[in-house]
């Protein structure tokens, strides 16, 4: 059985979710059991068969359908939709506190706590 659609090159696809896991070709190569050049042919085929979709997409940690409905148009479009920049209004991923300040309150807390529980030591020992 293989996985064919004129528009469909499966091999393109498995080489480009590939680059961006980062993975050589030779390492995908080694995790099938096969050569680089193999490997290599098979990104440059159309269609694949069925149980060796399966493998590639384990090893690269994805499903059979998500290697086949790939889109790296659909990729581009959810970044540029979902980037914000730095202006006033856009700014939802950006970091709206300053790590600094809420050490300085968390020590400040500590410092508190830490004066209070000598506080009631000093009682405790006035008592005795």
């Amino acid at each position: 059985m293989s996985t064919i659609n004129a528009t469909n090159h499966i091999g393109r696809k498995i080489s480009r979710i590939r680059e961006l896991r980062g993975m050589k070709q030779e390492a995908l190569a080694i995790e099938l059991g096969v050569s680089q050049q193999t490997v290599s042919n098979m990104e440059k085929s159309a269609a694949i068969e069925a149980d060796v979709l399966a493998q590639v997409a384990s090893i690269l940690g994805v499903t059979p359908e998500a290697i086949e409905n790939f889109s790296e148009e659909a990729i581009f479009n959810i970044i540029n939709n979902t980037f914000q920049d730095n202006s006033s209004n856009n700014n939802n991923y950006m970091c709206t506190i300053n790590p600094l300040d809420k050490i300085v309150e968390l020590y400040e807390r500590l410092l508190e706590a830490e004066k209070s529980k000598v506080a009631y030591l000093e009682k405790l020992l006035k008592l005795k």
